[in-house]
């Protein structure tokens, strides 16, 4: 049965004024021929310079290789400890390899930390002829991904991110700085991505041969603060690319830069991207866990009326000075049915900055609310009949 709710809401700091959410592209002076630094959180843009543009982007493309394996590995479909067998194609590619031999077995784990710090070629193929059965059946699963993502300039032909030509495919490998930031804020839900892609150094055949030592290309993860992730990418055709992700005081941000021209132009690009995100923003407590927001009147529940807490401190990232621009919506369930726990979520509290969605939390009741007695219930519809007929009068 659906019980009618009266919703009181608490007083909200409402947004006036048009504000401008993306920064120009003139106030960095960067050498990439796209970039872009988004806040992850909300998917809000905070710098964007030429990300529509479909580029190569090289070894980035193999984030999708590993969110399809990792993803496939959390469904239970394949496992990190399922023993991989090397193809002569995938110990045939060149470029960044681990020196996979045609043959070789290497758990599925292992494989992935070679994709994730070493950027092997030959382990990207590996494991995606281990899934999908061969490259050009994982290929076709990378692009109905990126379509479901709604990565609309993004095109795989292979799984390492080696140029098309050099694997004597007329397909393209390309990517918009956009889509690779899309890509990255899904990958940041995909369980154990960022253990991979945040290691710095990882031993192959640690129980043989101990060849080769592996260091992440992504040379931030020990120079800069935060950086967790993701992965870098370098062909005479795509330039020096990267996609890096890094949190401080619970803000994260994900920039991207596709294009520059030598590594120590693409770590200053890069550099220059984050520095502008956390300098400018901030992740502003909005409320605190248990902060009244409001109270619902529940008809039929004992009691009749209920105040509504937030279930969790209630974050959202900002503009330095922006705080008070803020927008609060609340939404309450109105399906509820009494008794209603304490525990419940029973509706959510959202932040909007103009009409962008900034987070949200949980709303629960304050108390818990029992079903209401016969007599209880007889009491309050003949107060309220009282109450009715007495309006208005002297």
């Amino acid at each position: 049965m659906r019980y009618p709710m009266l919703v009181r809401l608490a007083a909200v700091a409402l947004i006036t004024a048009v504000c401008s959410f993306v920064c120009a592209a003139a106030e960095l002076d960067l050498s990439a021929k796209a970039a872009l630094l988004m806040e992850a959180h909300s998917g809000r843009i905070l710098y964007a310079e030429n990300i529509d543009e479909p580029l190569p982007v090289a070894s980035i493309s193999k984030l999708m290789t590993l969110i399809l394996v990792l993803e496939a590995v959390d469904t239970g479909m394949i496992a990190l400890n399922d023993l991989v067998t090397a193809s002569e194609y995938a110990a045939s590619m060149g470029g960044s390899q681990v020196w996979l031999e045609k043959g070789e077995q290497l758990t599925l784990e292992e494989l992935l930390y070679a994709v994730a710090v070493g950027s092997g070629n030959d382990a990207s193929v590996a494991v995606a002829e281990y899934l999908a059965g061969s490259e050009s059946a994982f290929v076709a699963l990378m692009n109905q991904k990126a379509a479901e993502l709604g990565l609309t300039n993004t095109e795989y032909s292979n799984a390492s991110g080696l140029p098309p030509s050099l694997l004597g495919s007329s397909g393209r490998q390309v990517m918009s700085a956009r889509d690779v930031a899309v890509l990255c804020r899904y990958a940041l839900n995909v369980p154990r991505l960022l253990d991979f892609v945040s290691t710095y150094e990882y031993t192959m055949r640690a129980d043989t041969t101990r060849k080769p030592v592996l260091w992440n290309y992504n040379k931030l993860l020990r120079r800069y603060q935060g950086v967790d992730g993701f992965k870098t990418g370098y062909t005479t055709e795509a330039g020096h690319c990267i996609a890096a992700t890094a949190v401080r005081g619970g803000l994260r941000l994900i920039a991207v830069v596709l294009g520059s021209t030598s590594e120590a132009a693409r770590e200053s690009d890069v550099t220059k991207l984050l520095d502008l995100g956390f300098r400018e923003y901030t992740y502003h407590l909005i409320h605190p866990q248990g902060t009244v927001v409001g109270e619902i009147v529940v008809p039929k529940g004992d009691p009749e009326t209920v105040k509504l807490i937030v279930g969790q401190d209630f974050y959202a990232p900002v503009k330095r000075g922006e705080q008070d621009q803020i927008k609060i919506s609340i939404e309450v369930d109105e399906r509820l049915q009494v008794p209603i726990s304490q525990e419940t979520t029973i509706g959510a509290i959202s932040a909007y900055l103009g009409e962008l969605l900034l987070g949200k939390a949980d709303i629960k009741p304050e108390q818990s609310v029992a079903r209401s007695s016969v007599f209880k219930l007889m009491t309050r519809i003949t107060r309220q009949m009282i109450r009715s007929l007495t309006e208005g009068s002297l």
